[in-house]
């Protein structure tokens, strides 16, 4: 090969490699762009994946509590069925319970004492306008003993005199890392919440309830709030919670712990329970399955 040929083969190839290098940036951003893409599609694809609308849970309890009420004495199952949002803002449930243990009511017709199982199916639908503050709806459907009573079983009956449905509206606020305020009212006078007048009316106590809770101590799995509530009527001299006036019904405090069974970790939880206008105190144990 002369010099004249050698510098030509030379001058091709250094063309080539520049062609090379000239391209060597647009093909390694449309590689890195195709990546990025690909990977964020994966990612979103996980995202929606992860996604979970419908959830269950199941308790076990000693007896069941609420607002400083003793609903059902002894032991029973509780279930719940929900559906979130996938920006876990709007929540739609069912809660049950079911007593493992009896209680007795008088049957209107026979005079008799029967037992009768704990039963309730309530609904729910809440929605978290942020990570402080909720607004909540639940429709309370206890019909324990209704059948047994003689009286005619109707799930969707609000009556007044009814006895056993009635719809709370409940907000929640949390004022500061370790303090929540709870304020509930119940609509439409349901399951007694009405006073008799003298002409024999049935005035509607619009009853409110009122309870701040404060978390006091927490220590590895343990955490220990206290609480107070108590419920009023601008209306009525009576309410749905108390026979006289308005009064604190609900003090106490709460110890939650994680039980661990090998690598699993059950949540529990142990209140005590103090209701001052009936001078009833309890202990109630909470244990949640799944």
């Amino acid at each position: 090969m002369n010099r004249q040929e050698h510098n030509l083969v030379k001058n091709n190839v250094n063309k080539t490699s520049q062609n090379w290098s000239n391209l060597h940036l647009p093909m390694l951003c449309c590689l890195l762009f195709f990546g990025f893409n690909v990977t964020s599609a994966q990612e979103e694809k996980e995202t929606q994946d992860d996604y979970k609308p419908f959830n269950m849970s199941a308790h076990i309890k000693n007896m069941h509590t609420w607002h400083g009420f003793v609903v059902h004495p002894g032991a029973i199952f509780a279930t719940s069925l929900e559906y979130n949002s996938r920006d876990s803002k709007l929540t739609l449930g069912l809660w049950g319970g079911a007593g493992l243990t009896t209680i007795d009511v008088v049957n209107n017709n026979t005079g008799d004492y029967v037992s009768a199982n704990y039963q309730e199916l309530s609904i729910y639908a809440k929605y978290r306008f942020s990570d402080n503050f909720f607004i909540e709806a639940v429709s309370h459907n206890n019909f324990t003993g209704v059948e047994e009573r003689g009286d005619k079983l109707s799930y969707w009956s609000y009556d007044k005199d009814q006895g056993y449905n009635f719809v709370d509206l409940n907000f929640g606020v949390n004022v500061s890392k370790n303090t929540a305020l709870y304020f509930a009212t119940i609509l439409g006078g349901g399951s007694g919440d009405y006073e008799v007048q003298d002409n024999g009316d049935l005035e509607n106590s619009w009853t409110h309830y009122f309870e701040i809770k404060s978390k006091v101590w927490e220590k590895d799995d343990y955490k220990l709030s206290l609480f107070i509530g108590g419920a009023w009527s601008f209306i009525t001299d009576k309410t749905f919670y108390t026979e006289g006036q308005g009064n604190i019904i609900n003090v106490g405090a709460s110890l939650n712990k994680n039980i661990n069974l090998g690598k699993v970790k059950i949540p529990a939880e142990v209140t005590a329970m103090w209701n001052p206008e009936k001078q009833k105190a309890v202990l109630q144990l909470d244990i949640t399955i799944f």
